[in-house]
């Protein structure tokens, strides 16, 4: 599973998406141009001691990012879309892209995929939810759909233990 994030603005974000993306194991890859520098100190701080571990790639536009990866399966997440996350089923190669959080992927890449769109169900009333929580709940199901791969599924205690 791969993370694209097309032209982020707000470093935090992005910095607690990175930190999901080592929890997971996922690569990211950031689309510019960026809403900041990758070395600010609020993507340091959301991403914590973890930012050093993110397999990160950059491309300077979308086009550079297919070029670089043809035949790429990309679903774009986006409240414009017609079908529920849940209702795809992920490949562990597939890359899961989000836009901007005051814009979203723009609508001339999402006409182009029209069948790749996938939404997270929500209330009418709200716009969207945080980039970093959609990144993870979509993220999540992708990875439970392929037996969360090499992913720690238990844990123990540390003063006490399970009874069994």
């Amino acid at each position: 599973m791969h993370i694209i994030l097309h032209q982020p603005e707000i470093p935090g974000n992005t910095g607690n998406i990175g930190r999901t993306c080592v929890a997971t194991g996922t690569p990211l890859h950031l689309i510019e141009p960026l809403g900041f520098r990758l070395d600010e100190k609020a993507i340091r701080r959301a991403g914590m001691d973890y930012w050093h571990q993110l397999d990160v790639h950059r491309y300077m536009n979308f086009e550079e990012f297919q070029k670089l990866h043809p035949g790429a399966k990309i679903w774009m997440a986006t409240t414009k879309a017609r079908h529920v996350y849940t209702e795809v089923a992920y490949g562990p190669d597939d890359y899961l892209m989000f836009g901007r959080e005051s814009a979203g992927i723009p609508e001339e890449i999402l006409v182009e995929h029209q069948e790749n769109c996938i939404r997270i169900p929500m209330l009418p009333a709200i716009r969207s939810l945080n980039l970093s929580n959609s990144v993870a709940v979509v993220l999540y199901e992708a990875l439970r759909q392929n037996g969360f791969g090499g992913m720690q599924q238990e844990g123990e205690l540390h003063r006490l233990q399970w009874k069994r």
